[in-house]
């Protein structure tokens, strides 16, 4: 009997070979070993060589998994893993076991996103028994690691998470960067409301899901339906607003959510790439709202937190990283998180793949490959020095209050070109030259560029200066 199992697990290995590549195949199916068919319990063993492996199977590829068992096994099977370390000529271990059943894996085993994948219609949940608050189960708290740049908005998280609603900090609006934790930390605040609270109505959807989900609404005549699931959320998280700037109907729509919403006292929590008084484009009406809660800058972790996050990572999923390619990885990655998980992931990948020890010369590769690496990276001052010596004026004449022409100049152009070569936002860049406001900012860049549209002499001043900045260091 156990010899026809394991003909049918041969099966399902050939079933994943045809909707998988080679590579992929070679990675993560073919260490896997088919141990047992417990027939009372309806549930299938196998052996995988690490927790890393097991993760990553759960993570990426349960779906597929779940298909194959399905058709060969049949319905409501289990499968159990069974986490194989060798070290030595010692072999340690343990067993994890996920279900793999006909309507799919569980919400405490698999993360949120595997079911985004099928695109759910969200205005079914109201007639469901419990709605699906679309979180991804891998971002908690637990693992949110604490340094200076997220001390403020980790805080004021716990504690929105703690008394959703009761709090001054409503809404939160976070802003940051790309890959500084902002889906992480308000997954985590999601996930600590639904721990507290199970009876409420937690919802983490993306700005652009949420587009979508409005304007097939109007196409097929049931906005009404679509406004009143999203005014029943008790916790609704939103992540990266600024991707309405340019669609006035879904603003004006999801404005009437909010003021609902904030009316009856249910927590918003809102994440975007910049602050609230630089989403052009965004009615005054809905700005006000953003900002009579909380607005908390999340920024890029430095050195030492990166180095704390990929420590934290390797403990918690058994890996061996060795201490100096850490420190490599940390102070290459240019302050991103996203950055620092894909490049374990890749040198996890690489290291089974070629069965090779993680070391520098493996970093080295694998980080060519996965990070665009700045080591000059431009700062105002950098700007500000090419710009005045270009026009021979000092910073201080920049500084100023003067509407001298060329100091104007070199004013708007500092502004434009710092936009156009850093990730500030615009509040901050007026802030460094002169103490302007952003509109200032905003009102220089626009100068500049319609300049650039008609004065090719213009263009080419500019790019000189530009020219410059490649010398640095």
């Amino acid at each position: 009997m156990n010899n026809n199992h394991q003909a049918l697990w041969a099966n399902c290995l050939r079933l994943i070979q045809a909707n998988v590549t080679e590579q992929q195949y070679k990675t993560w199916f073919a260490p896997i070993v088919f141990e047992s068919f417990d027939e009372a319990n309806r549930s299938v063993l196998v052996q995988v060589p690490s927790r890393y492996v097991f993760e990553f199977l759960e993570q990426y590829y349960v779906g597929l998994l779940s298909k194959v068992l399905e058709r060969v096994f049949g319905t409501n099977v289990k499968l159990n893993y069974r986490i194989v370390e060798v070290k030595a000529a010692t072999a340690k271990g343990h067993d994890v076991t996920t279900d793999v059943e006909s309507e799919g894996p569980s919400l405490e085993t698999v993360p949120a996103r595997q079911h985004l994948n099928k695109a759910p219609n969200v205005l079914d949940a109201p007639r469901q028994q419990q709605l699906n608050p679309q979180l991804d189960t891998k971002k908690g708290f637990h693992n949110y690691i604490e340094g200076n740049s997220n001390k403020l908005p980790r805080t004021v998280g716990l504690s929105i998470a703690e008394h959703p609603g009761k709090t001054t900090f409503n809404p939160f609006f976070i802003y940051g960067p790309s890959g500084c934790g902002k889906t992480h930390l308000i997954n985590a605040i999601g996930l600590k409301c639904c721990e507290l609270y199970p009876n409420k109505r937690v919802l983490y959807v993306s700005a652009r899901l949420f587009q979508v989900q409005f304007t097939d609404s109007v196409r097929q005549n049931t906005t009404n339906d679509f406004i009143n699931f999203y005014q029943s959320i008790d916790v609704l998280i939103v992540d990266d607003i600024q991707e309405w700037v340019n669609s006035p109907k879904t603003l004006d729509t999801f404005f009437h959510i909010f003021d609902h919403l904030f009316r009856i006292g249910k927590q918003i929590i809102l994440a975007s790439d910049r602050p609230p008084v630089d989403l052009t484009g965004v009615k005054d009406r809905l700005l006000t709202r953003f900002a009579c809660g909380l607005i908390a800058e999340l920024e890029k972790p430095n050195v030492q937190l990166c180095v704390d996050i990929l420590n934290a990572k390797c403990k918690r999923d058994g890996l061996k990283i060795p201490a100096d390619v850490i420190e490599y990885i940390a102070q290459t990655a240019n302050g991103s998180v996203r950055d620092l998980e894909g490049v374990v992931n890749s040198l996890m990948a690489y290291s089974i793949v070629y069965n090779s020890n993680i070391d520098m010369k493996l970093a080295e590769r694998v980080i060519k490959r996965s990070v665009k690496v700045d080591n000059h990276p431009l700062t105002i001052d950098d700007i500000l020095d090419k710009v005045c010596n270009h026009y021979g004026v000092s910073q201080q004449s920049v500084f100023s209050k003067s509407r001298k022409r060329d100091f104007v100049q070199a004013r708007q152009i500092s502004m434009y070109l710092a936009q156009k070569h850093t990730k500030m936002p615009s509040s901050r860049i007026g802030q460094l030259i002169g103490g302007r406001d952003h509109s200032t900012v905003i009102h220089s860049c626009n100068a500049v560029e319609q300049r650039l549209k008609i004065d090719k002499a213009f263009v080419a001043e500019l790019s000189s200066i530009e020219n410059s900045f490649k010398l640095k260091g």
